[in-house]
């Protein structure tokens, strides 16, 4: 590759791996997957390799990837965070044990799987934990204290521990507890976290800790950053140190030669799949802090560590069938059905195919060979096809509902297919799932077991029914003692004076979302109004457009609607017309249009901080609209506000806006405090 083409590679590699470091640290929500980033990666490190004169003080080689984000105060580690050099065969490992050796006679080994959660600081004064923080760009991070003091397997207090100490530690999500929050999700149509990762960087930067707590996260502590008073000089010596004090240490093993660490680097990545979270290589480190000293690190990396990243795992299998599931809103999904294959440690035999688009462009037909790998190491997806079976023939999607035999629809514009019965057995779960969500009715302690096992005592059909529950009907249901049924029905009774927006949401009409029918609640401020409004006069409604109005009307026209609501209304459920919106605050007057996926909060939570500081949103672009509060996969709405020249907001940007004194603050100390730092022999 000739200096001209290298240069322009460089900077388009730069720019690219940029954008994804951004996703990937910043906003927990990556497009590609590890592997294809470190491919992108190793390219750039070739090229400047090749081409020192391209290497800039920018680089994704010489730095971090994540920053600190202004929706924490800042932390400034006075031991940087530093990352790791990857490797991908074991020549490259046998090539760092070569280097080693160059410098230090007789080195050994720690040997530690590599967790695939975010990397944290954690500090014990006086053996009590005052502060944690995340990584950030390695030299300043998040102040995330009250959220890590939510993690059970960290202690809070140390006994016999030093004046001070730090530790690094990697948070993750079991895969227990993502398969719990992800089902939820799905059963509230929302979009699930992507992988564990995903899921605890998430949980864990989010600014109400009550939600954290929800999450199950845990920590595994690795390191010793500083330490006060006590004398360690190996790695090994330190880690028992640490789990002597009661702290969470992952499992390890010392090595005196490279064939054994690859051994057993082979012996973790093959029992990747009886591990209970997520691991995605193994980290290899110089015991010996001396030897560490004489090693040194580059701008990025230790030269005494190296990762050892495992390739993703990918299978072929056969499509044997096409079941169809029916979701909340009457949403047909279908999911396909495999030959069993052993696929990172588990047997997978069933994936889902999203929707007849995603069908399409794959062009999956029943009997097909297809490859399949597992996003995060936990979900089933269908990467493409391999091979057409012969006369293959593409799936095709039911005209009727396969569980009420009702009709199926597919709106303009929209992927979905939908059942158009209402009563469709199928919806009843999910429907009552979302009637008692937060954001609808918050009738706390009926989760979706409790409603399971009210819907096969066959005392709940509909969401009515639940008002007719009564202290015997909850107090014989499995670990439902008397505590338990008087607060469910407490809870019960406290929902019947909810506002009268949170039971249309809690209906689970089409189209309407928590913010349309705040809206529709504020002009149609009655139960009445809404069975008597038409088409036209909904759509009047700002953010409205033809199809929502249309789904209103249709749904109180139903008969259906009418006799839940009667029911409701007898049984005591009042329809508070909504409170007055704040006209103060740092929004007052502004109206946001929110489209993406946003980092760490969903669209419900900004739409109500834009509330609560006197703003409003709309569904729709206009000249009208102040800001856009964009995310991931934005889509039209972004572009529409691009060509009017609208302001358009990250969720980093909208946040620092409402604590903007904050912001400044951070900026400061941020500034002042860029002194020299010392290279720490305990990081990574």
């Amino acid at each position: 590759m000739d200096f001209i083409t290298a240069k322009n590679r460089a900077e388009e590699l730069t720019a690219l791996l940029k954008y994804h470091n951004d996703l990937y640290y910043n906003q927990d929500n990556p497009e590609i997957s590890d592997f294809e980033y470190d491919a992108l990666l190793r390219e750039l490190e070739n090229i400047e390799a090749e081409y020192p004169q391209l290497i800039t003080s920018d680089s994704p080689t010489q730095k971090v990837g994540g920053n600190a984000g202004n929706k924490f105060s800042s932390v400034v580690h006075t031991v940087p965070m530093e990352s790791l050099h990857d490797s991908f065969s074991y020549d490259e490992l046998k090539d760092f044990d070569r280097k080693v050796r160059e410098a230090v006679s007789n080195p050994k080994y720690v040997v530690e799987p590599k967790f695939d959660g975010l990397s944290v600081s954690v500090e014990y004064t006086n053996g009590v934990l005052s502060r944690a923080s995340t990584r950030g760009d390695g030299t300043v991070g998040e102040d995330i204290t009250d959220n890590i003091l939510t993690i059970k397997s960290l202690p809070h207090r140390l006994e016999k521990a030093p004046s001070y100490l730090e530790v690094r530690g990697e948070v993750y999500m079991s895969f227990k507890s993502f398969m719990a929050l992800t089902k939820r999700q799905e059963e509230n149509e929302e979009k699930p976290f992507k992988n564990p990762r995903n899921a605890a960087a998430g949980s864990l930067r989010q600014k109400d800790s009550k939600i954290t707590a929800q999450r199950n996260l845990d920590i595994f502590i690795f390191n010793i950053q500083q330490i006060e008073n006590v004398d360690i000089k190996t790695h090994t010596q330190a880690l028992d140190y640490l789990k002597s004090l009661g702290l969470p240490v992952s499992f390890h093993n010392l090595y005196s030669n490279i064939d054994d660490v690859i051994t057993e680097i082979e012996r973790i990545g093959n029992n990747r799949g009886e591990y209970p979270f997520a691991i995605d290589g193994a980290v290899v480190k110089v015991d010996d802090f001396g030897m560490r000293t004489e090693l040194g690190s580059t701008a990025k990396f230790p030269r005494w560590a190296e990762a050892y990243k495992y390739p993703p795992e990918e299978k072929e299998t056969t499509l044997l069938s096409v079941e169809i599931n029916v979701g909340r809103t009457g949403v047909l999904t279908p999911v396909g059905n495999f030959e069993p294959v052993l696929l990172a440690g588990t047997t997978v035999s069933r994936a889902t195919l999203h929707n007849k688009d995603f069908i399409k462009e794959k062009g999956i037909c029943l009997g097909d060979k297809v490859i399949i790998r597992k996003a995060g190491e936990i979900i089933p997806e269908v990467v493409s096809v391999s091979q057409h079976c012969e006369n293959s023939v593409p799936f095709e999607f039911p005209k009727l509902c396969p569980s009420c035999n009702s009709p199926v629809v597919q709106e303009e514009g929209e992927a979905a297919i939908r059942c158009t019965n209402t009563d469709c057995p199928a919806q009843l779960m999910r429907h009552l799932i979302h009637f008692v969500s937060r954001d609808a009715m918050d009738i706390d302690g009926l989760g979706p077991a409790v409603l399971e096992q009210l819907s096969k005592a066959n005392l709940i059909n509909s969401p009515a029914d639940l008002y007719s529950l009564k202290y015997d009907d909850i107090v014989i249901l499995d670990k439902k003692g008397d505590k338990s049924a008087k607060n469910l029905l407490l809870a019960l009774e406290k929902s019947k004076n909810d506002e009268l927006y949170r039971l249309v949401f809690a209906l689970g009409i089409p189209h309407i979302g928590l913010k349309a029918a705040k809206l529709l609640c504020e002009k149609f401020t009655t139960i009445e109004s809404l069975f008597e409004a038409d088409v036209n006069s909904v759509a009047e409604i700002e953010g409205f457009g033809e199809i929502m109005a249309q789904s209103v009307v249709q749904y109180f026209n139903l008969e259906s609607t009418k006799k839940l609501i009667g029911e409701l209304k007898a049984l005591g459920v009042k329809m508070v017309p909504s409170k007055a919106v704040s006209t103060e605050g740092v929004f007052s007057g502004k109206t946001f249009v929110l489209t993406g996926t946003l980092p760490t909060m969903s669209r419900s939570d900004a739409s109500k901080i834009i509330e609560e500081q006197g703003g409003k949103t709309s569904s729709s672009v206009s000249k009208k609209t102040d800001y856009v509060l964009a995310g991931e996969s934005a889509g039209s709405k972004l572009t529409k506000a691009q060509s009017l020249g609208i302001k358009i907001l990250s969720e980093e940007e909208f946040l620092s806006m409402i604590d903007n004194q904050n912001i400044n603050n951070f900026t400061d100390e941020a500034d002042t405090n860029q002194s020299e730092y010392t290279a720490s022999l305990f990081d990574i």
